[in-house]
C-alpha cells in the first residue's frame, strides 16, 4: 500500500511552499503547466485526498493572534503586548501569548501549536538560542506557506516577512554619547554575545559613538555575558581590569542594576565614580538606588506596530512588499548619570 501523503509532502517533494501545491492540484494558471501536471500526477500515484478537516480548520478564521517572546521577566516585552492587546482588541481580535525561554526546541514548539488553525497570524521576537544556531527553518515553512507573521526587536533578514524593530544602533550611540557629554572617559560595556542581534547592534552603536567623539576603542572595556551562566561573576569583571572604567553602558536593565549593585558593594559612589546607564525604562530602573537613567524602547509603541502589520496582512490590507518599521529611542536620564533627575529626548 503507498504511503498516505499530505500536502507538505508534496511541496517539500517539489521544492515548492505549500500555497503553489494547493493552487496547481485546483488548475490555477497561476502555476506553470509543467509544474502543474508534475504535481497532479505525483498526487495522483499516491492517491492524495484532501484533509477536509484541516482545510476547515485552515479557512476558518479566529480572531485570535498568537505572539510568541523569548522571555516574560523583561518590562519590554510586557509593555509590547500591551501594545499588540489594545490594537487588536480594537479590531475585534484576542491575542494568545506564548513564551520560548529563549530555547530553540520550544520555539519551534510553539510555532507547531499556535500555526496549526488555532490562530490567524504571529508575531514572534526571535529567541536566543535560535539566533545562536541560525536555524529558521520553521520560519520559513510559514512564509512559504503564506501564513500572516510579523517579526520584532529580534529579527534576521534570512525570513521574508513584515517586521518591527528598535532603532538600536542609535540607542546605543545615543547612550555612549551621553556617558561622553557628562564628562566620561572610560566607558565599558556590558553586552550579550554577538550572535544576539539586538546586543551586537547596541555595541555597534556605542563603538560608533565612541568613533565619532575620537574615542580609541578598548577592547578590554567590551564585556560579553553569557546568561546561561552567573550574571553577577560574568559583570564583576567589570571591575577587576587595571584601570577602571568611570561608565558603564548596560544592553538592558538586568545588566544596569547589576553593574550598579556591585559598583555599591565596592564603596563606588554613583554617579560621582561611576556613571550608569542601560535599556529599557522598567520598574527595576525605576526603583534601584539611584533610579537608573536608561534607553527607552517605547514597547507599547512597538507592540501597537507590530499588530497593525499582522491584522493587515490577515485582512489582505497590506501591500504586496513587506514592511520594515523602525522606532526610535529616546533617553530618560536619572541619577545614575546626573545628580538632578529630568527627563529628556535627543
Amino acid at each position: 500500500m503507498k504511503q498516505r501523503i499530505t500536502l507538505k509532502n508534496i511541496a517539500k517533494e517539489f521544492g515548492v511552499s505549500i500555497s503553489t501545491v494547493s493552487k496547481a492540484l485546483k488548475g490555477s494558471h497561476e502555476i506553470s503547466e509543467e509544474m502543474r501536471e508534475k504535481i497532479q500526477a505525483y498526487a495522483n500515484y499516491y492517491n492524495y485526498k484532501p484533509n477536509n478537516l484541516a482545510l476547515q480548520l485552515r479557512n476558518q478564521k479566529t480572531s485570535v493572534i498568537g505572539v510568541i517572546i523569548p522571555e516574560i521577566v523583561h518590562h519590554f516585552f510586557s509593555t509590547v503586548i500591551d501594545g499588540i492587546e489594545q490594537y487588536a482588541n480594537q479590531k475585534g481580535y484576542n491575542v494568545m501569548v506564548c513564551v520560548s525561554n529563549e530555547s530553540y526546541e520550544k520555539e519551534v514548539l510553539n510555532f507547531s501549536l499556535l500555526a496549526n488553525g488555532s490562530v490567524d497570524g504571529l508575531i514572534v521576537s526571535i529567541a536566543r538560542e535560535t539566533q545562536k544556531n541560525q536555524n529558521f527553518s520553521h520560519f520559513e515553512s510559514l512564509t512559504k506557506d503564506e501564513f500572516p507573521l510579523v517579526l520584532f526587536d529580534r529579527i534576521t533578514d534570512e525570513i521574508k516577512c513584515d517586521k518591527v524593530i528598535i532603532d538600536d544602533i542609535g540607542g546605543g550611540y545615543k547612550a555612549a554619547n551621553h556617558l561622553l557629554e557628562i564628562g566620561a572617559k572610560r566607558i565599558a560595556i556590558v553586552t550579550t554575545e554577538d550572535y544576539v542581534s539586538v546586543g551586537s547592534l547596541r555595541k555597534a552603536g556605542y563603538i560608533k559613538a565612541l568613533t565619532n567623539n575620537g574615542v580609541a576603542i578598548d577592547e578590554s572595556l567590551i564585556f560579553k555575558i553569557d546568561d546561561k551562566l552567573d550574571l553577577r561573576t560574568q559583570i564583576a569583571k567589570v571591575f577587576d581590569v587595571p584601570n577602571p572604567p568611570d561608565a558603564i553602558l548596560a544592553v538592558n536593565e538586568i545588566y544596569a542594576a547589576n553593574a550598579l549593585i556591585l559598583a555599591k558593594e565596592r564603596g563606588l559612589s554613583i554617579p560621582e565614580d561611576l556613571a550608569i546607564i542601560g535599556f529599557t525604562s522598567g520598574l527595576i530602573s525605576e526603583f534601584t538606588s539611584p533610579p537608573l537613567t536608561c534607553v527607552e524602547q517605547h514597547g507599547f509603541l512597538m507592540g501597537k506596530q507590530a499588530a497593525e502589520l499582522l491584522i493587515n496582512r490577515i485582512e489582505n490590507k497590506a501591500p504586496n512588499a513587506f514592511q520594515k518599521e523602525v522606532i526610535s529611542t529616546s533617553l530618560k536620564i536619572r541619577n545614575s548619570t546626573l545628580i538632578s533627575e529630568k527627563n529628556i529626548t535627543k
